[in-house]
Order: C-alpha cells, then sequence, then structure tokens
C-alpha cells in the first residue's frame, strides 16, 4: 500500500522532477511590465492578466492546486487543496476513485464511485469499462498492460490525451491561463458557465487532425460531466467545472445524493 510520502516521491520520479514543490501554486513569479492600466485592446487579449490582478500569474502551471485569478488558493472548501498538496492537480482529479488511498484504482473502485452519484448501474458498468479499459495501461509500470485493468495515480499523467481542453499540461498540473481561454472561446453570451451548445462547439474547436482517441475521450470526459453536474438551467457553471478538475466536486455530489435518498426513505416511512 502506497502512502501519501510514497506517492509524492513516485510523482517526483515520473514527472521527472528532483524540486516538486518548487512549481507548487504557492510559486508566483513578478513581471514589472504588468504595471499600471492596460489599454483597452491589450485588456482583452490573452494571455490572461490585468494589473489588479499582476500577483497572479496565469501562464504559471500549478501543481497541486485548481488556482485560477477568481480562486487563486484553489479550493478552500473542506480544506480541499491542503490536504491533496501532496498531489497533481490531475491525481487530484481521480482520488475519488482510490478511497483506499493505496494509489491504486480497481475497476471495482471506479463503479462503486459512480453508483454513489445515483447513476444507473448499466451506466456504472459502461463507465467502468470505458475508464479503466483506456486508462489502464499508459498508467502500467510495465510494458506489459494489467490483466486486471487497474490505473495507477503515480502515473495517472500517461493519461493525458490530445483534443481536450488543455488544461492539464503534460505533467499533470493545472494551467489557469488555458483555463479561462477556455470559457472565453466558448462560453458563448458570456453567461459564466457552458451549456451543451457550447461544448459541442468546443468539441469541434479542439479536435487535433487524425486524433479518434482523443475525440472519443473528450466526448466521453465532457458527457460524464454533464450528468453528473446536470444543471437546472442547463448551464454548467464555471466554478463547478473548477471543480471537477481538482476532484472536489466529486465527493461533494456523492454526499449530496446520499442526503436526498435519507431524506427519501424519512418521507416514505412517513
Amino acid at each position: 500500500m502506497a502512502t501519501s510520502d510514497e506517492l509524492v516521491k513516485l510523482s517526483q520520479k515520473d514527472l521527472g522532477r528532483e524540486n516538486f514543490s518548487h512549481h507548487t501554486h504557492l510559486t508566483t513569479r513578478h513581471d514589472p511590465g504588468l504595471q499600471g492600466e492596460l489599454d483597452a485592446n491589450t485588456a482583452n487579449d490573452y494571455p490572461y492578466t490585468h494589473a489588479k490582478e499582476a500577483h497572479f500569474n496565469p501562464g504559471l502551471a500549478r501543481t497541486n492546486a485548481a488556482a485560477t485569478v477568481a480562486k487563486p488558493d484553489g479550493t478552500t472548501q473542506d480544506n480541499w487543496a491542503e490536504r491533496h498538496k501532496h498531489m497533481t492537480v490531475m491525481q487530484q482529479h481521480c482520488v475519488y476513485w482510490d478511497p483506499d488511498h493505496d494509489g491504486v484504482i480497481w475497476p471495482l473502485d471506479t463503479y462503486r464511485g459512480c453508483r454513489a452519484w445515483g447513476w444507473n448501474p448499466v451506466l456504472c458498468i459502461i463507465a467502468t469499462i470505458l475508464i479503466n479499459g483506456m486508462l489502464s495501461y499508459p498508467t502500467s509500470p510495465s510494458i506489459l498492460p494489467d490483466p486486471l485493468y487497474r490505473i495507477n495515480l503515480s502515473r495517472i499523467h500517461h493519461d493525458k490525451h490530445g483534443s481536450d481542453s488543455q488544461i492539464y499540461d503534460n505533467q499533470g498540473r493545472f494551467r489557469p491561463q488555458a483555463f479561462e481561454e477556455f470559457f472565453s472561446n466558448y462560453d458563448r453570451g458570456n453567461k459564466g458557465g457552458l451549456n451543451i451548445g457550447d461544448l459541442w462547439y468546443a468539441y469541434l474547436g479542439q479536435r487535433f487532425v487524425f486524433d479518434f482517441f482523443g475525440w472519443s475521450a473528450y466526448f466521453f470526459e465532457w458527457l460524464a460531466t454533464y450528468l453528473l453536474l446536470w444543471p437546472a438551467d442547463g448551464i454548467m457553471k464555471k466554478e463547478d467545472i473548477r471543480r471537477v478538475y481538482d476532484g472536489s466536486i466529486f465527493q461533494f455530489k456523492a454526499d449530496e445524493y446520499a442526503k436526498k435518498q435519507k431524506k427519501s426513505v424519512k418521507a416514505f416511512g412517513r
């Protein structure tokens, strides 16, 4: 069973960095050129920045927090960012499916995690087949595929694929600038979120040529995200999507469903 310290060491080895903490979300760079008000033309261009937010560099990838201008410390609810600072953001995204914290996601872990959201058993089986079936081998420490289709969290950055939002980099870090650009490009009408139409335009806009795997992965990932959030007004809020990237919303949704079930049982028993 891998401890938190062992997981960090494995991440350091796989990411090819000797100083893991140097790239944490607390690392910032000061650019004197950002001082003063930006003119009207520059203020609407990317890289996303503003004089009032000069202390926050959105172009710097954050290793262990999904930090944005609006949430410079990442997710502070339930002390999420602090409790998971030993993990990359992509690892945090997946840790919900690792309830025993051994650094390995078994197919049964995936199934149970999806069922905890209230998903139909058939849908959970399909999700498990797609997730573990497609994502297991790239994280395998061996050249041979894992016959048990386990996903190794220490190597989860190897599951980064093309034709996606580009919000994760190839080391599993969170890119604030790419996050803001994604919404700037596809949040039509500046709604503060994305609807089905926006996701379709994003699907068309983010595709790489002949990247059939990436096209499929992108489609199923956003389909699963929409099913999970299931917004009443049809718009997935920007903050909810940010919390999907660092995984902090997954347990929240499971707890939310559990509370609804308890209320239903109590109402039925009256």
